[in-house]
């Protein structure tokens, strides 16, 4: 199991789940973590992207008065990387690797507040916003990088655009779940059922009208970000249960499987909380 899932560790990875990446009961070696804004929550920044940029699918985070502004982690793992380069390339930067081979930039630092090796959450500072290194004028140089590579940016779930300006408002380190079920399960589906575990979380069933497929994560609501048991099942009548059990950050699951017009009995826990459908949606 990948770290970022389970602590997030960034993370992931996912693209994310979002993009039907993750499978019941694992994450693939490409799966990216849910990466946020790396800005506190509520800030609009403007996500610039470019033809001719180096890397070619980096972000330049713009926002009139950004310099000093803190500059947050968008998905939680470890420091890899603290360097200055003066007044050339990314001048005073950061890296932040997530697992599963990814890794995020954050470059043209005024100032830098973490050491190599520190293990940094979601949300966490790792220094303010400047003009550092070889810029015309302050912003924030982001990259999204997998197995060393750039890859196309995503902020909590959301491509950005590319060759364009794009406004962004951070959910980073907002409070709360930051997945969602659909985000979990992938495009296409949508929640059909769902039941409240306590205050612990909640289970969802989703459905994908075009695949014929049922979907089931459980997103925990408690000890956020902190490895604690949940568990998410599905089980197409006639076949046998598909279960995702284990110490998990966020959620459990996602478990799949195709039921067309078939039963399904659900369900999923969060630490002492659980709950167990009837077979049901049989149609």
């Amino acid at each position: 199991m990948t770290t970022w899932r389970r602590i997030v560790a960034v993370a992931a990875a996912a693209v994310l789940p979002a993009l039907g990446l993750l499978v019941a009961g694992q994450s693939t070696a490409s799966a990216a973590p849910n990466f946020q804004v790396p800005f506190a929550c509520g800030t609009t920044v403007t996500a610039a992207t470019f033809s001719g940029h180096s890397p070619a699918n980096s972000v330049d985070f713009q926002k009139s008065g950004i310099t000093g502004m803190p500059v947050l982690a968008s998905a939680s793992g470890t420091v890899s990387r603290v360097a200055n380069e003066g007044n050339t390339s990314y001048g005073r930067w950061v890296e932040v690797d997530h697992g599963g081979g990814w890794t995020t930039r954050y470059a043209h630092l005024n100032s830098q507040s973490v050491s190599v090796g520190d293990s940094v959450s979601t949300g966490k500072q790792l220094g303010t916003a400047g003009a550092t290194g070889g810029v015309t004028g302050p912003h924030l140089h982001f990259e999204e990088r997998l197995n060393g590579t750039a890859q196309k940016a995503t902020l909590h779930g959301v491509a950005v655009p590319y060759n364009g300006h794009t406004d962004f408002t951070s959910k980073n380190n907002c409070g709360g779940n930051p997945y969602s079920a659909t985000e979990v399960c992938g495009s296409g589906f949508t929640v059909i059922n769902s039941h409240k575990l306590g205050s612990a979380g909640t289970a969802y069933l989703l459905y994908n009208a075009s695949t014929k497929a049922n979907c089931v994560t459980t997103l925990k609501a408690v000890s956020l970000g902190k490895e604690s048991a949940a568990s998410a099942f599905l089980e197409v009548q006639g076949s046998a249960r598909v279960t995702d059990s284990g110490d998990f950050g966020y959620y459990a699951g996602p478990v799949k499987k195709a039921a067309g017009a078939t039963c399904v009995k659900w369900g999923g826990s969060v630490g002492d909380e659980s709950y167990t459908s009837p077979f049901e949606h049989c149609g």
